[in-house]
């Protein structure tokens, strides 16, 4: 016969197992993470941003298929409907990749957190109200200030200091894509520099008008950040190479593909970063509590080999300030 005592020692050990039990449910419990990417599946740079994102989390105890259900929507058109998509499967928290997946999804849900990353100026854009206090249900990580824009013209006079015509490719379908161009126009007149606007609606309209704007001497191109830009790179790298453009970009893979130089953030840090604010969601933190991070990490990147092919001498001091050349 079981004596009060032991029922109380019993009854009294079960009470300090049941919260342990509750905690490890609860760690265990599986979670929904929804990101929506606006590029096609087979793009090898959204795949490697995404795969940055999904080591972020693993790397904070989150795994695909055990605790974690990572909802995975490619969207190279009608982005809104995959956003809806997403949304109704009823996430925790959904990863925005670029502009053109945070605006859809805001237009489709003000309450289920989002968490962005490679967005230029959210505040501008709307997105947020600060970067120090989102407020909303959206927050996340901006890559780089639009005076960027006037820092790639400068380098591109520095390589090439005869270039007095420059073709700005942009996404005129975002915010970013004007705001980018009127950053390097202010820059312009002290530079001597003509500029000239390009939209990167179609791949025809991009080759169309770059061939055109070729046909004149000392020309130049910058290509500004965007979802279209990454889309179209190799199109672009080759136009330029073809036409013999010497042309400054936002983001290394462009120089590592053939392009001149590079001068922006690195996006696949920035992605493995959106994991932490992902799993902080996930743990009970509002996205409004989140303040807006900002890389003020940027990396100059150089092709001697692309240099050469255009009849450019780089100069030793920019070789200096590089953070990579490659041969």
């Amino acid at each position: 016969m079981m004596r009060r005592r032991d029922v109380i020692t019993l009854l009294g050990g079960a009470a300090a197992v049941w919260p342990l039990a509750a905690r490890a449910q609860e760690r265990e419990r599986m979670r929904r993470v929804g990101v929506l990417v606006p590029a096609p599946s087979d793009d090898r740079i959204y795949q490697a941003r995404l795969a940055a994102f999904v080591q972020g989390l693993q790397q904070l105890g989150w795994t695909d298929g055990r605790n974690v259900h990572i909802d995975t929507r490619w969207a190279t058109s009608d982005v809104r409907k995959h956003a809806e998509e997403l949304i109704a499967l009823g996430p925790d928290v959904v990863l925005a990749l670029t502009s053109r997946a945070v605006e859809p999804l805001l237009q489709v849900t003000r309450t289920i957190p989002i968490v962005f990353a490679i967005v230029i100026d959210p505040v501008g854009a709307g997105y947020v109200e600060s970067m120090a206090r989102p407020s909303g249900n959206v927050t996340g990580f901006s890559n780089f200030e639009y005076a960027l824009g006037g820092k790639w013209l400068e380098l591109l006079k520095e390589i090439a200091p005869r270039v007095v015509r420059v073709a700005v490719l942009r996404d005129s379908a975002v915010a970013s894509g004007p705001a980018q161009f009127a950053a390097i126009q202010a820059v312009g007149p002290s530079l001597g520099i003509e500029l000239r606007p390009v939209d990167m609606r179609s791949a025809d309209e991009i080759e169309r008008t770059i061939t055109a704007f070729a046909g004149g001497s000392n020309s130049g191109l910058i290509v500004t950040g965007s979802t279209p830009a990454t889309i179209h790179r190799k199109l672009i790298i080759g136009l330029a190479a073809r036409h013999r453009l010497p042309a400054v970009y936002y983001n290394r893979y462009y120089v590592t593909d053939g392009g001149l130089i590079s001068y922006g953030s690195d996006f696949l840090d920035e992605c493995r970063r959106a994991a932490g604010y992902v799993d902080r969601i996930l743990r009970g933190a509002k996205p409004a509590d989140l303040p807006v991070q900002q890389d003020s990490r940027l990396e100059l990147v150089i092709n001697l080999g692309t240099a050469r092919a255009l009849g450019l001498e780089v100069p030793p001091t920019l070789l200096a300030r590089a953070d990579e050349v490659i041969e």
